[in-house]
């Protein structure tokens, strides 16, 4: 049985209550670990301890900053194999998906330090003949950074790494669920000895801590991803002390098979879109709007890929899906797919839990669904794929666009026409063009509307932890020393 302490200012140390929360293997309901079940008291300590931190560590040169980057992603490297069991462990998806997800950890680290020397102000040309207007950019502060359980080793890469390199310190927030990972990786700080302070580690339930982490005076910066309603609890919070805010939320992606799509091209990457996670990834496809004149064939295929997907143990390399990652998961998607079978959905394949121990859920297809149902409407975060037909593409475009989402989207065509259409009128941060819902670490990962506010990745993600200082600089133009 794994124990794991906080990690704070340097020092692995015991939570103030003294209590523990255990943390469960969902592909066999067993406890695997015991964390610290940390309080206020422990997350004012641990921003206290990163403000502390920040008066010295924004003043180290990017370069150095960055070479801690590097020796983080060697220790990671390392220690590889072990981090993919232990992904697989507590969060429950396939191996070769956690091999995936910890290379991509690696990689993010590499990345993000290549930003070290490469990001930059701006000198202005002032009104003034003896003035120069230069603009600085300078790390935020403090950020407080909260991981969901879905990616936990990823998106700790994906806060850790911009915040260490632009000079930032962060207090982070795993999931009670998934903290395994971003546990030893804490060990990982403590071995390449990052400055202490820098990076700091609360465990807990997120009811407790969330909102005296997010509405810390101290912190500058939230940098959150998970649900809608947790995101709108942590900019609530956040508002108090006028702290920026980064929500990465939940989606609602759409998928657009056109009677121009290549139908097996369109049943392949839709799946992938769909199962990747067990379907418990924000920009997973969660609807599909395909061409009548084209549904019928569309429908067959991916019923049938449906059908032969493997659903079961995470380590059998032969497995394409795992467990959903609790309980409350499994009862929620069993749920929304009993009501919408209440409301007239029919399904071709799959459609309930498996008899097994673990919370494991069929691959599931539904088709005559209705725009209105909450299977249509709300996020499943399942794999569950419902199906609706259209006509034309005026109606495809504003079937796609009526959600109160804007994440990710896709489109599957031949046809420049519609692919063109679907780039300029699609309301959503991301649209993939015939090929699977999956961002690069260089490009901008970021939603509309309540899919969240800011976003990750690249320069434009890099640039969430900075902030801008305007220095107005007369001179005497005629000195002549």
């Amino acid at each position: 049985m794994k124990s794991y302490q906080l990690y704070i200012n340097g020092e692995f140390t015991d939570g103030s209550k003294g209590e523990t929360l255990d943390v469960l293997n969902p592909a066999t309901e067993e406890v695997v670990s015991k964390i610290q079940n940390g309080s206020e008291e422990d997350v004012n300590r641990a921003i206290e301890a990163a403000h502390s931190a920040f008066l010295t560590w924004e003043r180290v040169p990017s370069k150095e900053r960055a070479s801690y980057l590097h020796k983080i992603a060697d220790k990671l490297e390392e220690r590889r194999d072990e981090f993919v069991q232990l992904l697989t462990e507590e969060n429950g998806k396939t191996i070769d998906a956690s091999e995936g997800e910890i290379d991509l950890s690696i990689e993010y680290f590499r990345y993000m330090a290549g930003w070290a020397l490469r990001y930059e102000g701006e000198i202005l040309e002032s009104e003034r003949s003896n003035e120069n207007i230069l603009v600085y950019k300078k790390p935020i502060g403090v950020v407080a950074g909260i991981v969901p359980w879905n990616f936990p080793m990823f998106i700790l890469a994906r806060k850790v790494a911009p915040a260490i390199v632009t000079g930032c310190t962060i207090v982070l927030k795993p999931s009670q669920y998934t903290p395994n990972t971003a546990c030893e990786f804490a060990k990982i700080i403590d071995e390449v000895e990052l400055p202490k302070g820098v990076f700091n580690l609360v465990t807990g339930k997120g009811s407790d801590i969330g909102n005296p982490l997010s509405g810390h005076p101290k912190v500058r910066m939230v940098s959150m991803t998970g649900s809608y309603p947790a995101g709108s609890k942590v900019m609530e919070a956040a508002s108090k002390s006028i702290t920026k805010v980064n929500l990465e939320l939940g989606g609602k992606a759409p998928a657009i098979v056109t009677k121009h799509a290549d139908i097996d091209l369109a049943v392949e990457k839709i799946k992938t879109s769909r199962i990747t996670n067990s379907g418990q990834a924000c920009t997973n496809a969660e609807r599909v709007y395909v061409h009548e004149s084209v549904a019928d064939e569309f429908i067959e295929k991916i019923t049938d890929a449906f059908k032969q997907t493997s659903v079961g143990d995470p380590t059998d390399r032969n497995n394409e899906i795992g467990p959903l990652v609790n309980q409350d998961r499994l009862d929620a998607v069993t749920e929304m797919v009993n009501n919408a079978v209440e409301n007239g959905a029919r399904i071709l394949t799959g459609g309930k839990p498996l008899d097994a121990k673990g919370y494991y859920y069929e691959p599931t297809i539904l088709t005559d669904v209705k725009q209105d149902m909450e299977i249509i409407q709300e996020e499943i975060f399942g794999p569950v794929l419902p199906i609706m037909t259209y006509k034309d593409f005026d109606e495809v475009i504003e079937l796609a666009n009526d959600t109160e989402y804007g994440l990710s989207s896709s489109i599957f065509s031949e046809n420049l026409h519609e692919i063109m259409r679907a780039a300029n009128e699609l309301r959503y941060g991301e649209t993939f063009v015939n090929r699977e819902n999956f961002e690069a670490i260089n490009g901008f990962h970021a939603g509309r509307a309540q899919s969240g506010i800011g976003g990750a990745d690249g320069k434009h993600g890099l640039n969430e932890y900075l902030e801008t200082h305007v220095v107005y600089l007369e001179y005497d133009e005629n000195y002549k020393g």
